[in-house]
């Protein structure tokens, strides 16, 4: 697996750049290289880091892979490109990705203006604030005047200017492109406010020298949908990313994980056979092989295992499951039928 880096580009590019790939062409390019190619965050504990070989791992990452087993039978041709807040549009737009997955929020705007379509959901999140435990405070309505770190081109900042206008509060935006630069500004003490979305907010606490100084404020002041993206226009690349993670929601409802995947090869139950591919016609549906999802489950997992191995309970960050448990369990994962 390789991880490739992209330096900033002129914002105004964002909306202004053609797609390159025109309905359909992205699976061939994928299938004509023989990979897919993935923006991913520059370096979140959790999400998307480099490993000490310098191979992106993580949530969004495994995702990443997910698609590759799908769409190639391999979940390691697979490439990382490592984006910022500013660069992730752009690459998408004019093809240097085959698919942005990296905690990017579905919004209406994006939707509309970007030339790009979200795909399922992967991870529900909400915009908190991390403050130092020195400033003595328990709410987030107490920051009015606070100095606050934030990355540009990101719906945390207008999260924020709403947030603080609907609490007749002012803040001061201390803004700053890298996530790298915005963490080390806060933690050194530059600004009183790190603020965007909860989880990440977790992953930059226990990446810190001094986790047990700060601490993340109990107020959620959005709704954040985070999903991977792909260019407009590109229907069936669409199908194929939305329906492979449906595959890993799916397999987790079913029982099926990446352990025991092998034993419900030969289940009776029509279903499930349709779903791992012994009985045929989903997988042609959209192009690939009926097996893509076996294949997912086999050599990534289900969303369980992916959200266990990265973000879970066991894991650094100790996130609970919370809005991303299945349906069944009261959370908001519940995806279309495979038939």
């Amino acid at each position: 697996m390789k991880t490739r880096y992209y330096l900033p580009v002129a914002a105004a590019f964002l909306v202004l750049a053609p797609a390159i790939a025109q309905a359909g062409q992205t699976f061939d390019a994928v299938k004509d290289r023989d990979l897919v190619r993935c923006g991913t965050p520059q370096g979140t504990v959790g999400f998307g880091y480099p490993d000490d070989s310098g191979s992106f791992i993580g949530m969004n990452p495994d995702f990443c892979h997910a698609f590759a087993a799908a769409t190639l039978g391999d979940a390691s041709k697979a490439e990382m490109v490592s984006l910022t807040s500013q660069t992730r549009f752009p690459a998408l737009q004019t093809g240097e990705i085959d698919v942005l997955i990296s905690n990017t929020t579905n919004t209406l705007t994006r939707d509309a203006t970007l030339g790009i379509n979200f795909g399922a959901t992967n991870f529900y999140d909400g915009q908190g604030m991390m403050v130092p435990k020195s400033l003595a405070i328990s709410s987030a309505t107490e920051l009015d005047g606070a100095t606050v770190c934030v990355q540009p081109g990101t719906t945390t900042e207008l999260n924020l200017n709403d947030y603080f206008l609907a609490n007749n509060m002012t803040f001061n935006p201390l803004v700053i492109e890298s996530v790298a630069e915005v963490r080390e500004a806060f933690f050194s003490g530059r600004c009183d406010v790190y603020s965007t979305d909860s989880s990440l907010l977790a992953a930059a606490r226990v990446a810190s020298p001094a986790p047990d100084d700060f601490m993340i404020l109990p107020e959620r002041i959005s709704k954040e949908p985070l999903a991977p993206l792909v260019r407009q226009g590109d229907d069936e690349w669409l199908d194929i990313v939305s329906w492979t993670i449906y595959a890993t929601m799916q397999a987790e409802e079913y029982g099926i994980n990446q352990a025991n995947v092998d034993d419900f090869l030969d289940s009776d139950d029509p279903a499930i056979r349709r779903f791992l591919g012994v009985e045929p016609g989903l997988g042609e549906a959209l192009g690939v092989d009926d097996k893509f999802a076996y294949n997912v489950v086999k050599q990534v997992g289900n969303y369980a295992d992916i959200y266990n191995r990265w973000v879970g309970p066991d894991t650094a960050l100790e996130l609970d499951r919370g809005l991303n448990e299945l349906w069944t369990n009261g959370g908001l994962l519940y995806n279309p039928p495979f038939r």
